[in-house]
């Protein structure tokens, strides 16, 4: 496609971690003030000219710059995990986001996961990501965008969403100022945690559309959702949802959904 043309492959300096560097604000309850700021102009080596608000973040040297991850701090409801900085790894040149029981639980909430994600906000564009999902019931790995009243915005939100308990399956959903029941589900054909897969999703002014491995597989044009957001990526699992995800299985404990690169190029 023409926008892909317009990407230029980059590495991302930062030395190599074995854990991420950490934020202490969460997606769904944030403090942040600033919904302005200004996508990060991201370069690695001096000869490269790196186009203003692209992002392709690799992780062959650890944690890229303009991304952090979150810690200390639980989304609540739906999620039984506290999101730990530890549960967020970079090993051979691939992104860990771990479920794993929490050596110091908090408020109840038995579990660490891990969440991945822009400092800055992004709009219109193209969002890929190559990753490799979690089966296992009663868990969530995910490739999303979001901003909410934590940001002092409304609550907006493209999602992809993999469901452990069936991971040949896709779950595709949208909220438009916290109005949401967009969930649609598409059969993948594989089983998404057995190898790496990209997955896509376009965000223009009055439509998404989303894809898999290059093939089109869902669009919608109904309240389309306005305002930037962050990039983001976690893995969780849920309670209270069993019909949803099924009853969480801890059995197969530390459980980790793994992340090649994930890219945004804005619509010009």
């Amino acid at each position: 496609m023409k926008f892909q043309k317009k990407i230029i492959a980059l590495l991302l300096t930062a030395s190599l971690l074995t854990a991420c560097s950490t934020t202490e604000t969460p997606s769904q309850e944030t403090t942040d003030t600033t919904t302005t700021e200004a996508a990060p102009e991201i370069t690695t080596q001096p000869q490269e000219e790196v186009p203003e608000g692209h992002v392709y973040a690799v992780f062959t040297n650890g944690q890229p710059d303009g991304f952090e991850c979150s810690d200390g701090w639980s989304n609540g409801s739906m999620f039984n995990v506290t999101w730990r900085k530890k549960n967020v790894s970079f090993e051979d040149g691939i992104m860990k986001l771990t479920i794993d029981k929490d050596t110091v639980p908090q408020k109840g909430v038995p579990y660490s996961g891990g969440e991945f994600r822009s400092k800055a906000f992004y709009g219109y564009g193209r969002y890929e990501v190559r990753m490799k999902a979690i089966k296992n019931d009663g868990v969530v790995s995910s490739f999303f965008t979001y901003t909410g009243p934590s940001d002092k915005n409304p609550w907006d939100e493209i999602d992809v969403e993999i469901l452990g308990k069936d991971p040949t399956m896709v779950q595709f959903n949208y909220f438009t100022d916290s109005k949401g029941n967009h969930e649609f589900m598409y059969d993948l054909g594989f089983d998404s945690s057995e190898d790496f897969h990209d997955y896509a999703f376009e965000w223009y002014e009055d439509q998404i559309i989303w894809y898999v491995d290059g093939t089109e597989a869902h669009r919608v044009t109904e309240n389309i959702p306005v305002t930037k957001s962050k990039i983001m990526m976690n893995a969780w699992c849920g309670t209270g949802v069993d019909g949803w995800l099924n009853a969480f299985d801890e059995s197969g404990m530390p459980l980790t959904a793994e992340y090649e690169w994930i890219r945004f190029t804005p619509f010009e």
